[in-house]
């Protein structure tokens, strides 16, 4: 085991590793920018070093800070969290040159599925259902035509590169494909430094379902069960929850199985995440893997019991999964809603600001995880993400009561958020019917204004 982790990330996630790493007997080591000099994370740690200026690609996106900070510190792992470097082939190959555990898959296979092309081929080998689309990237705008011709409209343009909703768009007509192709690409080239993209079908109200798994290096791999992650608001998650309100013992076993297919296929060691989009005949369809932790891990992590931290911690290590397929056991109802500091009133637009009162919600089964306090300044450089909410209970039903009393025990003041809105969806009647998709907060007007 390891005696010392560099965390390269910040906020909650970076709070949460740094626990598991206690709890383990491990020391830390926090990385900041100029910006986060105040941040909890950094407080905290054992060690903490600056790393650069408020911008990412001078503090947390450099490389090369990133890894002399691990070396002046003695840390022999970094763990990445998700996002900035979370999904980066490069830095993962470069831990590995300077003797570095990289705590997440190779780099082999973060290059293999990390590009989303790519890895829509390695799930056909694997027999994984895909949606149908073009063959890999899609370089001119005369074969994207043929591509649609093909599969009919409307269809989808993606950043092979992709993430977190950027480089997509929706095209309808192929009078719009080539403002939406050019479109795509440009913001695919902007966000991940690479403007190939690929077409796929476009599946009308589907549900987005996503699959936990864990992977050793000894080749045991396991499912963890759902997560409904189809509250979404421009590509961007709002709220998940497990299990999924349309799943079934039997389309469970078989998207499970489909993941753990994908995952020996690809030699995926670690946590990672098979999203799909699920139809309204409950046929599901790849849509891509992310090769690093979920922020809406502790859904998984209540219903599981199971650590995902400590998991990827010790898998990291060498050490073999403790537990078989037969022994994950789905109890209760888990929740999370994601505290942003936005005004939904005004455009969900970023509320940076300081924050001059806190009051947390506690009781039987609520979890926060966050990196706020009375008193701090909540930069404008990063995510608006604050801070998690969750709730566990024996029934959807009663996980959404709870959910409700949190949410209204949850008082922050001195910047907006968009607690007001998670409380309207918490009640909204259709989500409570479990009767909506991915595009559900598109089309309704949660708030009534």
């Amino acid at each position: 085991m390891f005696n010392k982790i560099l965390i390269a990330n910040r906020g909650e996630i970076a709070i949460r590793i740094m626990r598991a790493c206690r709890e383990l007997g491990i020391k830390t080591v926090a990385v900041y920018s100029e910006a986060d000099r105040s941040a909890l994370h950094a407080q905290i740690a054992d060690e903490a070093i600056c790393i650069g200026p408020a911008a990412t690609k001078d503090s947390y996106l450099n490389t090369k800070a990133i890894i002399a900070a691990c070396e002046i510190t003695h840390a022999e792992a970094i763990h990445p969290g998700f996002g900035f470097l979370s999904e980066n082939a490069d830095f993962a190959r470069l831990c590995r040159t300077c003797g570095i555990t990289f705590i997440g898959p190779s780099p082999e296979v973060m290059d293999a599925m990390g590009d989303k092309a790519n890895a829509k081929k390695t799930m056909i080998s694997a027999g994984v259902p895909v949606v149908p689309g073009s063959d890999g990237v899609v370089k001119t705008i005369e074969d994207a035509k043929a591509v649609c011709r093909g599969i009919g409209y409307p269809v989808m343009v993606k950043a092979s590169a992709g993430g977190g909703g950027r480089g997509i768009r929706l095209v309808e007509r192929e009078e719009d494909l080539e403002s939406h192709y050019v479109a795509a690409q440009q913001e695919a080239l902007q966000f991940f430094g690479n403007d190939e993209v690929y077409i796929e079908k476009f599946i009308v109200n589907p549900r987005h379902i996503e699959i936990q798994l864990l992977a050793d290096e000894h080749g045991n791999v396991v499912h963890l069960g759902e997560r409904d992650c189809s509250l979404q608001r421009r590509n961007q998650k709002v709220l998940e929850e497990s299990p999924s309100p349309i799943m079934t013992d039997e389309l469970r076993a078989r998207m499970g199985a489909a993941a753990v297919a994908a995952a020996k296929v690809s030699g995926y060691q670690n946590a990672g995440t098979i999203e799909f989009l699920v139809d309204k005949d409950k046929n599901f369809y790849f849509m891509e893997m992310n090769t690093r932790i979920q922020v809406e891990h502790p859904v998984t992590e209540f219903v599981t019991g199971i650590d995902l931290v400590k998991a990827q911690i010790r898998i990291a290590a060498g050490e073999p999964l403790w537990f078989t397929q037969d022994d994950v056991k789905l109890t209760g109802h888990a929740i999370e809603c994601r505290i942003n500091a936005e005004d939904p009133r005004h455009g969900f637009r970023p509320c940076p600001g300081r924050i001059k009162s806190l009051h947390v919600p506690g009781g039987f089964n609520v979890r926060i995880d966050s990196a706020v306090y009375t008193g701090y300044e909540i930069p404008p450089y990063y995510d608006s993400m604050i801070a998690k909410l969750l709730v566990k209970a024996p029934t959807r039903e009663e996980a959404i009561m709870k959910m409700r009393v949190a949410l209204a025990e949850f008082i922050i003041e001195g910047v907006e958020t968009n607690i007001d809105f998670q409380l309207s969806l918490l009640k909204d009647e259709d989500f409570e019917s479990g009767d909506f998709d991915i595009g559900f907060l598109n089309r309704k007007n949660i708030m009534g204004e």
